[in-house]
C-alpha cells in the first residue's frame, strides 16, 4: 500500500463487527491507517490480535483480518473507542477518549455483550476517566456488560509477549463462556 494510499484512509470509518448479546465485544483504541484502508480490524502486519485470539482459544483457527466477520459465529465482535482513523493513538485528543467513551457505553447498552474488553488499559483509563485501572476485570459495569481491561495487542506494545497476553485473553475466554 503506498504512502498515498493510507493517508487517503484517514477520512474512512471502519465498520464494526457486532451483533446484539455477544459472549465478548472487543474494543480497539482506534482505526490505524492501515485497518482503515482495509476496512479489516487489526489489518497492520505486526499487530498480535488475531494470533493471540487463537492462541487463547478463542477461534479453532488463526483468522485473518479479512476474515473478521466470523467472529460472529464465535459469539465475538468488535469496535473502537475512537472513530478517527489515525498513524499512531496518540494523535488522539483526551476529548476524543471521553467522547469515544460515552458513544462507547451507549453501543454496549444496545448490543449487551456479556463483556466488553478494551485492548489497551490506557485506552481504558482515558475514555472512562479510570485512572487507577489495571489489565484484568474491572468494578465498573455498562448495565449488565462487564468490563475487562487487555493488554494493547499493537507489535509495539514490548511489555507484553505474545505468550503473556494469549494467558490474559484466555482469562477473559474462561469468565466470557463459563458465565450462565
Amino acid at each position: 500500500m503506498t504512502p498515498e494510499e493510507l493517508e487517503a484512509a484517514r477520512d474512512r470509518i471502519v465498520p464494526d463487527v457486532v451483533a446484539d448479546g455477544l459472549h465478548v465485544l472487543f474494543c480497539g483504541i482506534n482505526p490505524g491507517l492501515m485497518r482503515a484502508a482495509t476496512g479489516h480490524h487489526f489489518a497492520r502486519p505486526g499487530n498480535r490480535f488475531w494470533p493471540v485470539l487463537h492462541a487463547s482459544g478463542f477461534t479453532p483457527r488463526l483468522l485473518k483480518p479479512s476474515e473478521q466477520e466470523e467472529l460472529l459465529g464465535y459469539g465475538l465482535g468488535i469496535t473502537n473507542v475512537v472513530s478517527r482513523a489515525s498513524a499512531r493513538a496518540d494523535e488522539l485528543t483526551a476529548d476524543e477518549y471521553r467522547e469515544g467513551g460515552l458513544l462507547l457505553a451507549g453501543k454496549v447498552e444496545r448490543l449487551r455483550p456479556r463483556w466488553l474488553a478494551v485492548a489497551g488499559v490506557t485506552a481504558y483509563r482515558a475514555a472512562f476517566g479510570d485512572r487507577r485501572a489495571q489489565i484484568g476485570p474491572q468494578e465498573r459495569m455498562i448495565g449488565a456488560t462487564r468490563i475487562w481491561a487487555l493488554p494493547n495487542p499493537s507489535g509495539l506494545n514490548a511489555g507484553w509477549s505474545l505468550a503473556r497476553m494469549a494467558e490474559e485473553f484466555g482469562r477473559l475466554r474462561a469468565a466470557a463462556f463459563t458465565e450462565a
